[in-house]
């Protein structure tokens, strides 16, 4: 089974970037995930809930098991996103479209997490249905 496979079988996903604002692609494809089974943690230091949500600044101040960390965050800000999923100890990274961070990549598959890097969550579910 691929990775893609094998992460879109993980339940508890953290979705770092997430936006309240209902245009973005964060927020469509996080509520596309809770209708689809997911169990939707948002991080975003910008806001304390989102969508009733209650909103983590960093994937630190999560109150639960992680199992992905989806990143909708701009290329460069990724290293310390991976950084902290490591130390979480998630079970895998999900770089958005257009998130591209090899470095960051070859250090979360060091870690030992599966990796899907610059593409979309939800269109790759939708395929697999």
């Amino acid at each position: 089974m691929d990775n893609v496979k094998q992460i879109l079988l993980l339940k508890n996903i953290a979705v770092v970037g997430m936006s309240p604002n209902k245009q973005r692609p964060s927020y469509l494809v996080a509520i596309y995930m809770i209708n689809n089974g997911y169990n939707i943690t948002p991080v975003n230091p910008n806001y304390k809930t989102i969508d009733g949500m209650e909103c983590f600044p960093n994937l630190e101040s999560l109150k639960i098991k992680i199992d992905t960390v989806t990143i909708f965050r701009k290329s460069e800000f990724v290293m310390p996103i991976v950084k902290s999923a490591i130390r979480i100890k998630a079970k895998a990274i999900w770089m958005q479209d257009n998130v591209i961070n090899q470095e960051a990549k070859n250090l979360a598959k060091a870690a030992g997490m599966k990796v899907v890097m610059n593409d979309c969550f939800l269109r790759r579910h939708q395929l697999m249905k």
